[in-house]
């Protein structure tokens, strides 16, 4: 389980955002980190983060949020990044139907290297442009039902619903910890002698401080 060395913060998630090339997630990442959003924007190579320390039910959860490129010959080398990761941002372009087609091979794809229990958001971006969609919501709120995924609709232009978005996510990722902190908690209370130790999982190695891709 995540536990504080210092005093900066309890928790450490690391969350990806995935998706097409040229939906908006490095201005998502932009956005939530560094309130900043650039309409000149290019697209990402390979990999790139940023933090941003927040309270989560009165504790301290540092995110760091991994910006993932779209582009078919960085796929190679981002899949490796989905390692330890306990959230995911799923973007697709409201305006683009093909990015919102491709949502499942991002998600399938996710679900081949990241952890079984990974909190995942879609997050149709660009909701500014209401008047070029090509995606209804009600299609995306089908799919995200269908998949078990949480679902809003975003716009880093205006910052809408992404500072909702990252709190949700973190959220429901505090509590999952939690429900295992406390029922591993419970299972050594019941056993006497048994000694102390918590083993809350692969969430574990996840989220502690050492994890190797803490800044």
């Amino acid at each position: 389980m995540a536990y504080k060395v210092d005093h900066e913060y309890d928790y450490l998630f690391k969350i990806v955002l995935i998706g097409d090339s040229g939906v908006g997630k490095s201005n998502i990442l932009s956005r939530f980190t560094r309130n900043e959003f650039c309409l000149e924007s290019k697209s990402t190579i390979g990999v790139e983060f940023a933090t941003r320390t927040l309270q989560v039910e009165g504790k301290t959860v540092k995110a760091q949020i991994w910006d993932t490129a779209g582009q078919e010959r960085y796929r190679a080398i981002t899949s490796a990044y989905y390692r330890g990761a306990v959230g995911a941002l799923l973007v697709y372009d409201i305006t683009k139907r093909q990015t919102f087609e491709n949502v499942l091979r991002w998600l399938h794809e996710l679900r081949d290297h990241a952890d079984s229990n990974i909190v995942i958001m879609l997050a149709g971006n660009k909701a500014d442009l209401n008047h070029l969609r090509a995606v209804l919501e009600q299609d995306a709120h089908l799919l995200a039902e269908k998949e078990g995924l949480s679902f809003l609709e975003t716009s880093a232009l205006e910052a809408l619903n992404i500072e909702k978005a990252f709190q949700t996510i973190l959220l429901d990722i505090y509590q999952i910890i939690s429900r295992k902190a406390l029922a591993a908690q419970e299972a050594v209370a019941g056993l006497p002698g048994q000694g102390t130790s918590i083993n809350v999982g692969d969430y574990s190695s996840n989220l502690s401080r050492r994890n190797c891709c803490s800044n």
